[in-house]
């Protein structure tokens, strides 16, 4: 290709991933359904967009490194300690007990629906284990479910993309061996791929102590480090034995989240916008690379393989990994219905496929668009029936808006408790044990971690969260909050603005979305409630006490609406109007308005 062609087809393929995913982003869909037909597509269509050819014999690598630099991201998100309880034991029986059953009747199955010989059905079954959060969190944050569904689909998904690029890379040197009538020498190879990969993994997380640990390299530096770390070493196992790079990133992720000490200073923004662009372009790239006529002969037997592997496949896994569990028969179904494939499956077959192909195994070359076609059917499919299944199930949460407030002083307590009465859940976090013990007396639920841990998501169960408050009396620590955790949740970050005369280092300096408005501080609350002043939720058509500040609507569908230092929402019929009410008498007398208040 000429250097025009080759600039041509890198600036599109750029060009097509970022797009995709905006569209997807807009339609609030998972990327996925728009990036695959797009790549497929551009592939078909563009004879500049070819990876093979823009990268030569080079993409097969590229393609392994990139899926290295996604695995470790996955192990970043796997601090073990927070996996226990009732979670723990629904998650390890999905992960073990589908990967078992699942690579098992895939095998089976894809030998005679796709004509393929033994050797590839094996390594498609080995394939098609995975799911992977990056298909199931956009979904999940759509439809919503309730708590601990949600947690075990997130858990699970993290957790069996490294188990399966491990497995597949384990089955491609076993079925390679086979080929090569070595079968006496499977387990040998099968080992000194663990070992090189976990021995790369064990040198990489050193590696990764002394950058972070012991240098304590800055946001940039931080980043950078970690994405040399990776491809270094992941590069370097696979010169050593094919694809054990895949083991080695995901040992590394591990060992970073786990180990006591380790810390990621820029996991957030940078590197996870990083991630994300390197899954457009893989996705893009990959399936630019399964060509209309490659499709022919597999599509309707790979079809029939989904239908399977979604209708039989799955509940049979979900049954069996519920069974003697708490949960409801409406949270075990949802779990049947939740398995779409993602991009170690997309990545993998690339690479497992071309290197079978290059060994002469029959059928290997229907790997990849059986795989593509598997993927484009479970994302589609779930993608747009699991909202309404979830309803139909009724694992639904019962309101669309979850807050966090953090604070613990009493009228933070009751303002709480008032948005609990109007139908929402209500989290909140407080750091003293006195706030605590309010908070429990109020009857509402306390999120878990310590204060920055709440504050940053390195602790806390954040999954679900709509919006964060920040309520308490230092004005530097809700702005410095504010700003580390906005994006991280799904909805909006506000916090109280520091008063005119604050003498702090930072909330007079520091931007970000002002709650209440400027006047509104925490001494001004604070002075108001001595007072006896007292907030309140009434029915938006009913008479407002006068001298009442409004802080919150309530919607009628469960949307909450803040008033900010720049907004003023307007109140409709059907909704809750939350106030800030003048006192009428001893402050006692507020239990009577919120149901929850304290009196101290």
């Amino acid at each position: 290709m000429t250097t025009n062609q080759v600039l041509t087809g890198v600036g599109l393929i750029l060009v097509l991933a970022v797009g995709s995913q905006i569209l997807a982003s807009r339609l609030r869909i998972p990327a996925l359904i728009v990036l695959l037909p797009v790549g497929f597509a551009a592939g078909a269509l563009i004879g500049d967009v070819d990876p093979e050819q823009l990268l030569g014999p080079a993409f097969s690598p590229v393609v392994s490194l990139a899926v290295a630099v996604i695995l470790y991201d996955a192990g970043l998100g796997l601090d073990l300690a927070r996996l226990k309880g009732h979670t723990r034991r629904v998650v390890v029986r999905l992960i073990w007990i589908g990967v078992l059953i699942t690579g098992l009747l895939g095998t089976l199955l894809a030998a005679p629906l796709l004509g393929m010989s033994q050797q590839a059905a094996v390594m498609i079954g080995a394939i098609l284990v995975v799911s992977g959060p990056t298909v199931v969190g956009p979904l999940l944050s759509f439809v919503r479910p309730k708590d601990r569904l949600q947690h075990i689909l997130i858990w699970e998904g993290s957790l069996i993309d490294p188990v399966g690029g491990v497995v597949g890379a384990l089955v491609f040197h076993g079925v390679v061996a086979s080929s090569s009538h070595h079968l006496g020498s499977g387990t040998v190879q099968f080992l000194a791929s663990v070992g090189i990969g976990a021995a790369g993994g064990a040198v990489g997380a050193a590696l990764l102590w002394v950058l972070l640990r012991v240098l304590r390299l800055g946001e940039v530096l931080g980043t950078t480090a970690q994405l040399a770390a990776v491809i270094g070493v992941a590069a370097l196992c696979d010169v050593l034995r094919d694809d054990t790079g895949l083991i080695a990133a995901v040992v590394m992720g591990l060992a970073v989240a786990n180990l006591p000490g380790m810390d990621v200073p820029a996991r957030r923004p940078f590197f996870e916008a990083l991630v994300s662009l390197i899954l457009g372009l893989l996705f893009i790239s990959i399936s630019a690379t399964v060509t209309p006529h490659s499709l022919r002969h597999v599509w309707l037997p790979a079809l029939g393989l989904a239908a399977i592997l979604v209708l039989v496949v799955r509940p049979l896994v979900a049954v069996v990994s519920t069974l003697g569990t708490d949960l409801t028969r409406g949270e075990r179904a949802f779990i049947g219905w939740m398995a779409p494939r993602g991009i170690v499956a997309a990545a993998t077959a690339s690479t497992f496929s071309a290197g079978l192909v290059a060994k002469g195994i029959v059928g290997a070359s229907k790997i990849l668009p059986a795989t593509f076609v598997v993927i484009v059917a479970t994302v589609t499919l779930y993608g747009l029936t699991a909202s309404p299944v979830a309803r139909r199930l009724g694992v639904v949460r019962l309101s669309r808006s979850r807050p966090l407030l953090v604070g613990g002083d009493p009228w933070v307590v009751d303002l709480g408790a008032a948005l609990q009465g109007a139908g929402l859940e209500v989290l909140m976090w407080a750091g003293e044990e006195e706030q605590r013990e309010r908070i429990r007396r109020a009857g509402i639920e306390i999120a878990p971690g310590e204060l920055l841990g709440a504050a940053t998501g390195g602790a806390a169960e954040l999954e679900g969260i709509t919006a964060v408050y920040f309520l308490t009396a230092e004005d530097d620590f809700n702005a410095l909050a504010a700003v580390i955790l906005r994006g991280a949740v799904e909805g909006t970050v506000h916090r109280l603005n520091a008063p005119a005369d604050s003498h702090g280092v930072v909330a007079p300096f520091i931007g970000g979305e002002i709650l209440f408005g400027a006047d509104l501080t925490w001494p001004t609350f604070s002075s108001r409630y001595e007072d006896g002043a007292a907030v309140l939720a009434q029915p938006a058509g009913d008479a407002v006490p006068p001298g009442s500040d409004l802080l919150f609507l309530v919607r009628r569908d469960g949307r909450l609406d803040p008033v900010t230092g720049g907004s003023t929402p307007l109140p409709r019929l059907g909704d809750t109007v939350v106030l800030l009410a003048p006192g009428r008498g001893l402050p006692d007398e507020r239990l009577c308005l919120t149901s929850g208040g304290d009196k101290a």
